[in-house]
């Protein structure tokens, strides 16, 4: 019996157990309820709509009856729902039907390139034997394997490329059935030249008529697809067979997650109208569900078994090309397990974070029995030592907020992990975020305590120099763990935020996805903390560190790198609202462009202010920062988080909602509007300031990747598309 009819036995059984367990098929017997007629209560028929499309429409047999309109009612909405699924899920079967066709040329040129990569010496009269190497993913293909004994042995040195044809026979999930498969494949060897018909072998001459395009997006790659376009010639290089695996392994991963969940959508739906039907039967004591379950397993829906097959043809062949055989490996890779949580992780946290506080508590009790913000040496403290560490405090406050945002994404439901394109398994979880948190705010205490010693050489009216470069060795420290290239403390989340920084330093040259700039916005609220690194340099590269005094302000350079650190962030976003321009042709991206634009000169303006002073830098910048706060709150609220909407089901909202409780809306716009004035700052409140900036930013990204969740679930977006290694000429046609 084909696998593909086992999987799909598995599926009918698992409803007909629900339905068995919730009393669907027995609750009438033994104890027959009063008034429950044994006649047909509905009547089913399928009805043929104009353009050949078909839909099922419901009879109620017994309208005349008591609350037989309501009945009519409920089996006409319950139709229009079932239809609206069958029609979907017929789409979306298509849909991926046409992939797996592009999928199975893909496969074709792939193996190609092996061939010629791993073999150039085969040409001529060899070629005509590939014919039994080839791989397709259609319908047509579904046909007994191969037996390898029937190769040509030549060809029995080359496992890399040894392809076996896709089969209804290959078990996916369990490995015990092997034998079966190899006795039926024997028996029915015979039938396997009238079953291959329209099988497409993968020739050597496929070469001749495609394209590669592996090439990683680089700036360098960006610089020649401006020139001309990337489209090259194959090489036959190693190099380029590795790359183009490489693609094909990622094409084939997000589609086999598009079949799982095109094949949860059928289940849960299915199980869906018979949770329906069992309500309908509990409240109007009659026995309706029968007959419309049958006809919910005869349709489209609950018959169709192109999902589970074609699920079934992917897997194998992942498992024979890009797994090397081990069946395992592969399934370990295509349905990747969820994360499980950590009892170490969540001791951990307890552990630093009564740390973190035990620490506080000590600093504070400090400063103030020894009274230095009072002492000689405080000012020079709060000028030199403050900013230092006030460095990691953003940090600290950054990460908390995200800790935060990622719990109320999880409890809301927001598909945070599939929006930022994370790996499955390698997202963190929010006591991890925290953890890390934590784990430096410990550090950085421990730092401030040693650096509360006042006491300094009169003689040579210097400080201890080791006390002096614990700041500093703490940074070294945060950046070796950052860029560590072992695979400790979440190399993988590492790498996802080094990769999304560098995409942002080197704006426009990358392709801008939702992470990079979504960085970039995080960055725009982290100005102080890049001016704090500025200093860094100043103050530990001109040697001031050793007197605790700095000379930095009395520098030209420093004063205009001060100007140009404070505006990096937001020219990083102006040129990825260009860069998106320019290739999604989105003219809202102009008008964010100029948002951006005047936040600059905002920035600017302001910077004048705090180092010159004077009545008419203030003027200026008071105008320009108003105009911008005006401009960016508006386009935060009504653009980013798709609010203050007047006709909304939702007055001044919006018509979906993830939170129950709508006045949060109201109270974080509120939030929102009050941004910060850095006109009015004193460097006593800058710290503050940057840090109600960042606790902003924090409300900013729970509703925007709200908005953005919800954007993806109305337009159906659950996968991501992924590059495909092989051009076809005729697809460069098509293009045209």
């Amino acid at each position: 019996m084909a696998a593909a009819a086992t999987s799909k036995g598995s599926l009918k059984r698992r409803a007909s157990l629900y339905r068995a367990f919730s009393g669907l098929t027995n609750r009438y017997r033994g104890s027959p309820r009063k008034n429950v007629s044994e006649e047909e209560v509905i009547l089913i028929s399928a009805v043929k709509e104009e353009g050949g499309e078909g839909r099922y429409q419901t009879m109620f047999m017994n309208a005349s009856g008591e609350g037989g309109e309501l009945e009519l009612m409920f089996f006409k909405r319950l139709d229009d729902e079932f239809n609206k699924v069958v029609k979907f899920y017929k789409k979306k079967v298509k849909e991926v039907m046409a992939e797996a066709d592009d999928l199975s040329r893909q496969m074709d040129a792939l193996i190609a390139l092996r061939i010629k990569v791993e073999n150039p010496e085969l040409e001529g009269a060899n070629m005509g034997n590939l014919a039994t190497n080839g791989v397709s993913l259609n319908s047509a293909s579904v046909a007994h394997p191969i037996n390898d004994r029937t190769r040509n042995p030549e060809w029995s040195h080359m496992e890399v490329i040894q392809e076996v044809e896709m089969s209804n026979e290959t078990n996916s999930e369990d490995d015990k059935r092997g034998s079966d498969d190899e006795n039926s494949a024997s028996c029915s060897q015979g039938k396997a030249t009238h079953n291959i018909e329209g099988f497409r072998p993968a020739s050597l001459e496929v070469l001749d008529h495609v394209k590669i395009n592996v090439e990683p997006e680089t700036p360098v790659s960006t610089m020649k697809n401006i020139i001309a376009s990337s489209k090259s010639d194959l090489s036959y290089s190693k190099e380029e067979l590795r790359k183009a695996e490489e693609l094909m392994a990622h094409a084939f991963m997000a589609f086999h997650q598009k079949l799982r969940l095109l094949k949860s959508y059928c289940f849960l739906n299915q199980l869906a109208f018979s949770k329906i039907m069992k309500k309908y039967d509990k409240i109007t004591s009659q026995n309706a569900s029968k007959a419309y379950l049958d006809m919910v397993d005869s349709s489209y829906l609950g018959s169709s078994e192109e999902v589970t097959k074609l699920m079934e043809r992917v897997e194998a062949t992942f498992v024979k090309h890009f797994a090397n055989g081990n069946h395992r490996k592969g399934m370990n890779t295509l349905r990747p397990k969820a994360k499980r949580e950590k009892h170490r992780t969540t001791f951990s946290l307890g552990f630093f974070s009564g740390c973190s506080f035990a620490l506080m508590i000590a600093v504070i009790v400090l400063i103030h029995a020894r009274d230095v913000l009072n002492s000689s040496g405080g000012p020079k403290y709060m000028e030199n030592i403050f900013p230092l560490y006030s460095l990691f405090g953003f940090i600290v406050v950054h990460m908390i907020m995200y800790a935060a945002n990622i719990h109320f994404w999880k409890r809301y439901r927001v598909n945070y992990a599939f929006i930022f394109g994370f790996k499955q398994g390698t997202e963190l979880d929010y006591r991890e975020v925290l953890l890390l948190g934590s784990g430096l705010a410990v550090l950085t205490l421990v730092g401030v305590l040693s650096n509360l010693d006042m006491e300094m050489d009169p003689r040579t009216k210097s400080f201890t120099a080791i006390t002096e470069l614990i700041p500093l060795g703490l940074l070294t420290l945060v950046l070796l763990i950052t860029f560590c290239p072992f695979n400790i403390i979440y190399r993988s989340s590492r790498f996802f935020l080094i990769q999304c920084a560098l995409h942002c330093l080197l704006a426009p040259l990358y392709k801008v996805i939702l992470p990079d700039f979504f960085l970039a916005d995080q960055l725009t609220s982290q100005v102080q903390a890049f001016r704090n690194l500025e200093f860094y340099v100043c103050y530990y590269g001109w040697g001031d560190f050793k007197k605790r005094s700095n000379r930095c302000y009395e520098s030209k350079v420093f004063e205009s790198f001060y100007f140009v650190v404070a505006m990096i962030p937001y020219w990083i976003r102006f040129l990825q609202c260009l860069r998106r321009f320019f290739e999604e042709r989105d003219s809202m991206q102009v008008y964010n462009s100029v948002k951006y634009l005047s936040t600059i000169i905002a920035v600017a303006l302001r910077t004048c202010y705090d180092l010159k002073r004077g009545m008419t830098w203030k003027i200026l910048a008071a105008a320009t920062s108003g105009f911008a706060t005006i401009i960016s709150t508006y386009w935060d609220i009504v653009i980013d988080w798709g609010l203050l909407r007047p006709n909304s089901r939702n007055p001044w909202l919006r018509d979906k909602l993830v939170i129950p409780k709508k006045s949060v809306y109201f109270v974080a716009m509120t939030v929102l509007g009050f941004r910060q004035a850095p006109f009015l700052h004193r460097t006593a409140l800058t710290a503050i300031v940057a840090c109600l900036e960042i606790i902003r930013r924090g409300i900013w990204n729970f509703f925007r990747l709200e908005n953005e969740h919800l954007n993806n679930v109305g337009k159906f977006r659950a996968f991501k598309s992924v590059p495909l290694p092989f051009y076809y000429d005729d697809d460069e046609d098509k293009s045209v």
